[in-house]
């Protein structure tokens, strides 16, 4: 097994992005993607212009593959960096590489959702321990933080959260992803870092449309949007506390507040732009419900996280009796229950009242 050697599977945005920052560090890097022609981009153009259009010199030590096993092979470092929909099965294909049957790859997860299971909504890190072997319990990595793949392949300021309950772990990732505008803490608390990593992209759909309603209505201004971040923050917390998260810091740290102010703020939030189009361009009105929008979140041309996470955020809120009024008024507007600019406004101000 070559000596930082890394795998990333996934070749979307913010895997290409990862595999830029490593790969410019000298180290080898080996990306899988599913999809053909962008692993030939990659190779062959140096570029990943459907995931990451306009970042062009890519270095020469990424490379590309579509064979999962061979990517994943004799690799020190495996990131996973695949949709939540995706996930699961993806890292199952890879079960029987020996480097992971034998526990000797280091893994880390970027991913940001729930995985759907038959006992209901679970973090990603804890059912991918199910499925690995032994030797990962209490040793994956969780990495997460305020960072969009098109401003971290570009080069700009960012940090991230390195989480693990095994510090050496989180500190080798730390050390890998570093650099000169890559600024990696660590962090104990995996279930609340994972928390916050989902559960603000509910709260960006709400901000989206909310962002929206500014050019349609003189009730909503920049006041409006402060209030429904404040209020979304404590719905955040409120479910990473009863899912055991370990550390209240974790909620106020780049990985709570600053990823969610970003994710809600920043042009490139895919989960704004979405909240934005529902209101806008009724992106939504021709599903019928939520399922129906989930099964069909291909024909959108973008991947809006926050939709299947607000299905299983609600399922969870309503599992452990906790009233999140920000995740309902999404989950009723995206399962078609009720108008979303009827809501928006009843929205914030209830959320305001009960969470402050």
């Amino acid at each position: 097994m070559e000596k930082n050697s890394v795998c990333i599977l996934g070749a979307g945005a913010w895997g290409t992005a990862l595999g830029k920052v490593i790969a410019e560090k000298g180290f080898p890097v080996e990306i899988w993607s599913f999809e053909k022609g962008v692993a030939d981009d990659i190779n062959t153009g140096h570029k990943n212009e459907k995931y990451l259009p306009g970042v062009t010199g890519l270095p020469s030590n990424l490379v590309a593959t579509t064979d999962i096993n061979r990517a994943a092979a004799d690799k020190e470092f495996i990131i996973i960096a695949i949709p939540s929909l995706f996930i699961l099965n993806t890292v199952k294909s890879i079960l029987s590489v020996p480097n992971i049957m034998e526990g000797r790859s280091l893994i880390a997860v970027v991913t940001k959702g729930f995985i759907t299971t038959d006992a209901g909504p679970r973090l990603i890190v804890a059912t991918l321990e199910d499925y690995l072997p032994g030797f990962y319990k209490n040793n994956l990595v969780y990495i997460s933080g305020p960072s969009h793949a098109e401003e971290v392949s570009r080069g700009r300021l960012t940090g991230l959260i390195s989480a693990s309950p095994n510090a050496k772990h989180s500190i080798r990732f730390r050390e890998l992803l570093s650099g000169p505008f890559l600024m990696v803490f660590s962090s104990f608390d995996i279930v609340g870092v994972q928390v916050c990593a989902a559960m603000k992209n509910v709260i960006a759909v709400a901000f989206g449309m909310l962002d929206a309603l500014k050019e349609l209505s003189s009730f909503v201004g920049d006041n409006t949007e402060s209030l429904l971040l404040a209020a979304g923050l404590s719905e955040i917390q409120a479910l990473g506390q009863a899912m055991g998260a370990t550390h209240a810091e974790t909620f106020s740290s780049i990985a709570g507040v600053g990823d969610l102010d970003v994710t809600c703020r920043s042009q490139w939030g895919r989960n704004r732009r979405f909240g934005r189009e529902i209101v806008l361009n009724k992106i939504t009105d021709k599903y019928k419900n939520i399922d129906d929008l989930i099964s069909n979140l291909s024909e959108i041309g973008y991947l809006p996280e926050g939709a299947v996470a607000c299905k299983a955020v609600n399922t969870l809120a309503a599992s452990k009796n906790i009233k999140l009024r920000i995740t309902q008024s999404v989950f009723r507007i995206l399962n078609r229950e009720t108008d979303p600019i009827a809501l928006l406004g009843e929205m914030v101000k209830d959320a305001a009242r009960f969470n402050m």
